[in-house]
Parts: structure tokens; C-alpha cells; sequence
């Protein structure tokens, strides 16, 4: 299923694999379906995968304005998929960005949701003020990236400290990553950041008492500061568990993707006995 139709005419890029129990993939902010592909491979072999280029990224339309990116608007996309594939539940399983949705899934959707797992990913910003200051400088990075273009952005993106436990990766692997990002457009991407991102997106500290689907958190050993936000996750959702991937960063399951995907299974064997 290479593209479905949305509600207000616009296209998601929509790729399926295997049989079985549905996976909803989404990835992290300027990555696609495709950044999956290791775990992918594995994963379709016992379960039935639906990975998404989520709207501005990948093969996926690319609208500039930044309100329908909000978390409303992408709920809604992602319900469409699942309707159009006669989906009514799956294991929403999302990185970073994605995990923020998927928790904002669980949260605002529950009915669709069956099981979660977030990879380093958190509930948003309680405090007000942090959150000002983070909308403030997500605003900063959508004018560099309207000022200088993607090739410039994806380098200052991907030297970021929280990815540079990835250099490890090789030159072949980081290249393929590279691509897949200078793909993307700057216009698009600046109005995901303004209408999706952290400082604008809701909070949902509060909400995670009420979160009563299995969750599985996973964090990389060398990501601390999502080690200790999937620390304090963990005490706050009454059915979660805490994986912690050994050598890796804030990726895991592009680091380590055995790791990745054997506790991913583990999770997802449990919810069947």
C-alpha cells in the first residue's frame, strides 16, 4: 500500500509488511518509514507492519502550514490509516517525535490503541516557562532551516550531541541516514517544527496515571537524559516496564537493533499469554 488518501485530500506514504498482530511504526522528527528498515526485517515475520512517512516527511505530502501539523491533526491522519487498512487496534511503536505521538495516541485515542512502545521519547513539557523557551528555539531552528536549506540542516542536525553516539555506526550506514534526511523539505520540516514540536505540543505528564495499556519504555544506555525521563515514566504508567538497550544512544534501534527488536518481541509475546 504505497499511499492512502486523507480526509482533506492530502497523501501519506504508507508501507506494509507481514501478517499477524498490527505494528504501527512512526519515527522521529526528518526521518520516514525507511529509517526502520533493520528492525523491519525482523519484526514482519510474526506480526503485520504498517511503518508511516508521518505528513512532511519521506514520500508524504509536504504542506507549509504549520496548524496541520498539530497533534489533533495527526491523530487523525494516523486513525485514517488504520481505517483504511481495517485496522481498529494495533502496538503503537514510535521514536522520539513519534513516541510522543504515539503517547498522545493512547492518551486521546485509546480505543486504537492496544499496547505502546516509546523509545526515547517523553511526555512533553510540564512547566510553562520551558516550554515557552523550547517553542522559542524550535522557532529558531525553522528560520535556519528556511534560511539555509536542508543540506546545511541536516549536518547541524545530526551533529547534535544526542546523536553523536551514532557515529559509530559506520560511513556506509550514516550515509544511507544522511540521504534519507536531505530527502526531506525545508519548508515542510519548519512547519512540522512549528505546529509539532516540543514547545508547542501538549504536556502529558498529567495523563499518564490514565494510560492503562501495556507500555514498554526503551532508552539508550549512553541517552541519560531519556534514561532518566523513561525512569520517571515508568513510576507515573500503571503497566509499564523500562528497557535499557546496552551501548547505545538516543536510537537504539538503529544502534542496536538486535537488542532493539528482542525486547520489542519480549513485550509483545507477553501481551498474548
Amino acid at each position: 500500500m504505497p499511499r492512502t488518501w486523507l480526509r482533506d485530500g492530502l497523501r501519506l506514504n504508507v508501507e506494509e509488511w507481514g501478517s499477524g498482530a498490527p505494528l504501527l511504526l512512526l519515527h522521529g522528527f526528518t526521518g520516514c518509514a525507511s529509517a526502520w528498515s533493520e528492525v523491519l526485517k525482523a519484526l514482519c515475520t510474526r506480526n503485520r507492519l504498517v511503518a508511516v512517512d508521518l505528513l512532511g516527511h519521506g514520500e508524504s505530502d509536504k504542506p507549509t502550514a504549520p496548524e496541520r501539523y498539530a497533534l489533533g491533526n495527526i491523530l487523525c491522519d494516523l486513525c485514517d490509516v488504520l481505517d483504511r487498512l481495517s485496522i481498529g487496534r494495533a502496538v503503537w511503536i514510535g521514536y522520539s517525535m513519534g513516541g510522543r505521538i504515539a503517547l498522545g495516541g493512547a492518551v486521546r485515542c485509546p480505543n486504537r490503541v492496544s499496547a505502546l512502545v516509546l523509545e526515547g521519547a517523553s511526555p512533553g513539557i510540564s512547566d510553562e516557562r520551558a516550554r515557552r523557551e523550547r517553542a522559542a528555539s524550535d522557532e529558531a531552528l525553522a528560520q535556519k532551516l528556511e534560511a539555509e536549506g536542508i543540506h546545511r540542516f541536516v549536518e547541524h542536525w545530526m551533529d547534535q550531541p544526542l546523536f553523536r553516539t551514532q557515529r559509530g555506526l559506520g560511513p556506509e550506514q550514516l550515509g544511507r541516514m544522511r540521504a534519507l534526511r536531505l530527502r526531506s523539505s525545508p519548508e515542510a520540516l519548519a512547519a512540522s517544527l512549528r505546529g509539532l514540536g516540543t514547545g508547542v505540543q501538549p504536556s502529558f505528564w498529567e495523563d499518564l496515571a490514565e494510560v492503562r495499556v501495556p507500555t514498554l519504555l526503551v532508552a539508550g544506555e549512553l541517552d541519560e537524559k531519556f534514561r532518566r525521563i523513561g525512569e520517571a515514566m515508568q513510576r507515573a504508567l500503571p503497566r509499564a516496564q523500562l528497557g535499557i538497550i546496552r551501548d547505545a544512544g538516543h536510537t537504539t534501534h538503529l544502534e542496536q537493533p538486535e537488542a532493539f527488536v528482542s525486547a520489542v518481541r519480549g513485550f509483545i509475546e507477553k501481551l498474548n499469554e
